[in-house]
């Protein structure tokens, strides 16, 4: 490895994974370190559970690393290195961090910067429709998601793209490009400040929708673009359901149900409170009467 880049990489999610994976896998890079969050308890049960990343890196058998606040504690990265990579790390970084790097602090971020700068760049997309959207590179500076972007690579949204197949798509493509652009000369280019658009982190809330007031449209966009988390939850017949699969065509075992303008939803799977997932149907078997 006498001349590859020297890379830190600090992520967390599964969205991570392809990335350091095709770094760990390329000649061209040597990861050094492995930067996560601290596990944390999971579910109903409150699991102590480690972070995607924690796992993979473990696989490879790389040092790993988990401050609690990685700007308080970053006096115990001692060593020179080329590129500092962060995929959906969680923490934003100091100035002093930003400029630790020989060459670069890098970024992949879920969208065509500089469209859906924060935290939920793949569910705004979803949200708002677009037919396109893709994955950046971009040099890291203080200002969320501002900095020059490097290189991005596009994605073609599928007619019934759902939040967990874009995350997908996008996570592999990422990976791609990461790859290819630190192989090469970087290229910053200055963002459009004019067509900056942001996205908030998501909470529970964001889920609620109403039949009344809402399209059977703008619903099954959120629960493509809101399910697994936060998940969309509506009230029927006077119970609070989870909905987990709407469709607006008609389909075996689906439930019909009247929404704004007079438009059909189909609910094809459903969890009520307190139960288990069932189809739309038998749901609506089980309320009759």
């Amino acid at each position: 490895m006498a001349n590859s880049f020297s890379v830190i990489f600090a992520g967390t999610p599964d969205f991570a994974v392809p990335s350091l994976r095709a770094l760990v896998e390329s000649d061209s890079f040597n990861v050094i370190k492995v930067i996560t969050q601290p596990d944390k308890p999971i579910g109903r049960k409150q699991i102590i559970t480690p972070p995607a990343i924690k796992i993979e890196a473990k696989k490879y058998g790389l040092p790993i690393w988990q401050p609690i606040n990685i700007n308080k504690e970053w006096e115990e990265v001692d060593e020179p290195f080329d590129f500092f990579v962060t995929v959906a790390f969680g923490q934003l970084l100091s100035q002093e961090i930003l400029d630790s790097p020989r060459i670069e602090a890098v970024n992949l971020h879920g969208s065509l910067l500089p469209k859906w700068r924060g935290a939920s760049p793949m569910q705004s997309a979803l949200l708002s429709g677009d037919k396109v959207t893709g994955v950046t590179l971009q040099k890291m500076v203080k200002q969320i998601d501002a900095g020059d972007t490097l290189s991005t690579k596009e994605h073609a949204m599928k007619e019934r793209e759902t939040l967990e197949s874009l995350h997908d798509s996008l996570a592999i493509k990422g990976a791609a490009l990461l790859v290819e652009t630190l192989q090469k000369t970087l290229n910053p280019m200055p963002q459009d400040e004019s067509q900056a658009t942001h996205c908030s982190k998501l909470a529970r809330e964001d889920g609620n929708v109403d039949a009344s007031n809402m399209t059977a449209e703008e619903i099954d966009r959120k629960v493509r673009a809101l399910v697994p988390w936060p998940g969309v939850t509506t009230k029927f017949e006077n119970q609070t359901i989870k909905l987990l699969e709407t469709s607006l065509e008609e389909c075996d075992e689906s439930l019909p149900i009247t929404c704004a303008n007079n438009s059909i939803l189909y609910i094809k799977r459903l969890v009520p409170a307190g139960g288990k997932q069932m189809t739309g149907a038998a749901w609506g078997r089980g309320n009759k009467g």
